[in-house]
C-alpha cells in the first residue's frame, strides 16, 4: 500500500488566529476563526474518506492504525486539536471538535482513538485541572503526538462510577507511591504517559479522597497486561494495567490538591460524553450512506430492493435517527461551551445518540441481508464498533440515572 499522498492543512493557518492568551481566559473557548475551522474540516474529511476509508480492511486485518497515516495525523495537528494553542494545539471549542468527530466516525473508530485520549479525557485533565508546569511539562508533547497519553480511571471494580475506586497512592516523603489495578485502558500498550485515578483517603466531609497523577509509562513498576481481544475496534488497543508500588514526585500530583481528581474525571467524562455522541452520528451516517447505495443496487427478483417499501422504511428510520443525533450534538456541544449546561444534556445526547447508532447499524445489517453478516463488508464491522459506544464514557444506564436524578435536583432548587 502507497504510503499517503494528501496534501494536508498544518497549524500555520489556526496560528493566525492566536491573540495574547493567558491561562487565566476559559480554554472552552474558540481559537480558531470560522474560515479557519472550514479548512480544518475539509482537509479532515479528505483525510478520513480519501485516505483512511479505503484502508479499512488493512486496519482491520493487522490490528493497527498502519505508520504513515498516525504520521499524516501527526502532520494535520489531529493529536492536538482540542488542546490551547498556547500549548501546542490547535485550539478548537467542542462546537468544533463534534464537527470533527463526526468525520471521524465515517471510518474506523480505531483512527479516533490513536489520537482522542490526547484532546479527550486524559488531555482535558490537563488542560483544565493542571498545574502551569505540568501543562508546560507534557502539553505541547501531547498536542504533537511525541506523547500519547492514557486515561487510567476504569478498575475491576469501578467503571462507570469513579467513587469505587480502589487503586491507592500513599504519601511517602515528598513522593507518592501508587498501587492498583486499571482495567480496559485505551492505548495502554503505547501509552508514554498515564493520567492515573488513585484515592489518598476515604471519602469525607472535605472531598473524596481522589486524586489524579501524572505517571511515565515507563516507572518502575508498571506492568501491562496482555493487549485485550475485543469484539470490534480493531486497531484500537486496550490492555489492563498494574501499578506495583510507583513511585512519582509529589509534582505529579493534578493541580497540587488531592481532591482534583474527582472533579478532573467528572469533567472530563462529561465532555467526552459530547464527542462520543458526535462520533457515533458520524458511524450513523456511514451505515446509512452504505444502506443506501446497497439498497440502489442489489436486486431481488429484477428489481432494486430499494423500490420496496419495506426497505424504505428502515432507511426512513436510519435517516430520521442520524438527522436528530446531529441536531442532539451540536445543541450539547453549544451548551458545553457558553456553560449552560455541562451535565445533564452530555448524558442525554450520549445516550440517544450511541443508542441510536446501534439502531441504525442493526438496520444497516437486516437491509444488506446474508451479505451484512460477512466479513468485509463494512456495515458487519461498523455492527460490532459500535456496540462498544453504549459501555465506555459511562454507561447508557448511568446516563439515565445523571438526567433524572439533574431533573429531580433542578425541580427541588426551583
Amino acid at each position: 500500500m502507497e504510503p499517503c499522498s494528501i496534501s494536508y492543512w498544518t497549524r500555520s493557518s489556526a496560528e493566525r488566529t492566536v491573540g495574547t492568551m493567558t491561562t487565566a481566559q476559559s480554554p472552552a473557548k474558540s481559537q480558531v476563526a470560522a474560515e479557519d475551522f472550514a479548512d480544518i474540516l475539509a482537509q479532515t474529511r479528505s483525510f478520513v474518506r480519501d485516505v483512511v476509508v479505503p484502508r479499512e480492511q488493512e486496519i482491520l486485518d493487522s490490528d493497527a492504525i498502519p505508520e504513515d497515516v498516525r504520521s499524516a495525523a501527526k502532520d494535520m495537528g489531529l493529536f492536538g486539536y482540542a488542546i490551547p494553542q498556547e500549548w501546542g494545539g490547535l485550539g478548537l471549542d467542542l462546537t468544533q471538535d463534534v464537527e470533527l468527530a463526526m468525520e471521524f466516525g465515517y471510518t474506523s473508530l480505531a483512527l479516533r482513538s490513536m489520537f482522542g485520549t490526547n484532546n479527550g479525557i486524559a488531555g482535558q485533565v490537563l488542560v483544565g485541572f493542571g498545574t502551569d508546569e505540568q501543562r508546560e511539562q507534557w502539553l505541547e508533547r501531547i498536542a504533537s503526538g511525541e506523547v500519547v497519553a492514557s486515561f487510567a480511571l476504569t478498575e475491576p471494580g469501578a467503571g462507570s462510577n469513579p467513587a469505587g475506586l480502589r487503586t491507592k497512592a500513599v504519601r511517602d516523603g515528598d513522593d507518592w507511591v501508587i498501587s492498583g489495578e486499571k482495567r480496559f485502558i485505551t492505548n495502554a500498550p503505547i501509552a508514554d504517559l498515564f493520567v492515573v485515578f488513585a484515592r489518598t483517603r476515604p471519602a469525607d466531609d472535605s472531598g473524596t479522597g481522589i486524586a489524579v497523577f501524572l505517571v511515565p509509562a515507563d516507572a518502575p513498576g508498571i506492568t501491562l497486561a496482555a493487549k485485550d481481544r475485543k469484539m470490534g475496534q480493531e486497531g484500537a488497543w486496550t490492555a489492563d494495567v498494574h501499578f506495583a508500588d510507583v513511585r512519582v514526585p509529589a509534582a505529579s500530583l493534578v493541580g497540587g490538591s488531592e481532591d482534583v481528581g474527582y472533579r478532573a474525571a467528572m469533567t472530563s467524562l462529561a465532555r467526552g460524553r459530547v464527542h462520543i455522541a458526535a462520533l457515533s452520528v458520524g458511524t450513523a451516517q456511514r451505515a446509512l450512506d452504505e444502506s443506501v447505495a446497497w439498497a440502489a443496487t442489489a436486486t431481488q427478483g429484477g428489481t432494486a430492493i430499494g423500490e420496496f417499501q419495506l426497505v424504505q422504511a428502515m432507511l426512513a428510520d436510519q435517516q430520521t435517527g442520524v438527522m436528530a443525533g446531529r441536531a442532539m450534538v451540536r445543541d450539547a456541544a453549544r451548551a458545553w461551551v457558553d456553560g449552560t449546561d455541562r451535565r445533564i444534556a452530555p448524558s442525554a445526547v450520549k445516550l440517544f445518540c450511541t443508542e441510536m447508532v446501534g439502531k441504525v447499524a442493526d438496520l444497516a445489517v437486516q437491509i444488506h441481508g446474508g451479505s451484512g453478516y460477512m466479513r468485509e463488508v463494512p456495515v458487519e464491522r461498523i455492527y460490532r464498533d459500535v456496540r462498544l459506544l453504549r459501555l465506555y464514557e459511562g454507561t447508557s444506564e448511568i446516563q439515565r440515572l445523571i438526567i433524572g436524578r439533574g431533573l429531580v435536583k433542578a425541580a427541588r432548587r426551583s
